[in-house]
């Protein structure tokens, strides 16, 4: 059985492919975009859809990524450099090479976070770009 509370040990989780830890990101940054806007608004599905393409594509993350950069500590810099410098077998739909390799980068440091069970750190940065 899995729980989804389950947690990776720290120096596992640093040993993953960069790019296993920005899938699990993917999905983190796409749930909590769409929490925040299903919980923060009144909106219709087609809008919240429209809203959270917006947020989570390539752009917007990398955007995000340069505005966390200043507060990231060595160790979560470290896991974003990897991802973003990590050899991909995907492109870019609708991004520049470089906002794409910052997303990765962004996105791994989100599956890192919360496979190891940091979420109040994840959840500090996830609020960052608001707290501003």
């Amino acid at each position: 059985m899995f729980n989804l509370d389950a947690t990776v040990d720290k120096n596992k989780a640093k040993n993953m492919n960069p790019v296993v830890l920005a899938y699990i990101g993917d999905a983190v940054y796409s749930l909590y975009t769409r929490e925040k806007l299903t919980f923060f608004s009144d909106l219709k599905v087609n809008d919240l859809h429209r809203l959270a393409s917006s947020e989570v594509k390539a752009s917007s993350q990398a955007e995000f990524a340069d505005i966390l950069m200043p507060v990231l500590t060595e160790e979560e810099s470290d896991i974003f450099r990897r991802a973003r410098n990590a050899k991909k077998t995907t492109k870019a739909k609708n991004a520049t090479v470089a906002e794409y390799n910052k997303s990765t980068g962004f996105e791994a440091l989100l599956g890192y976070l919360y496979i190891i069970g940091e979420h109040d750190r994840l959840n500090f940065l996830l609020n960052y770009k608001n707290a501003e």
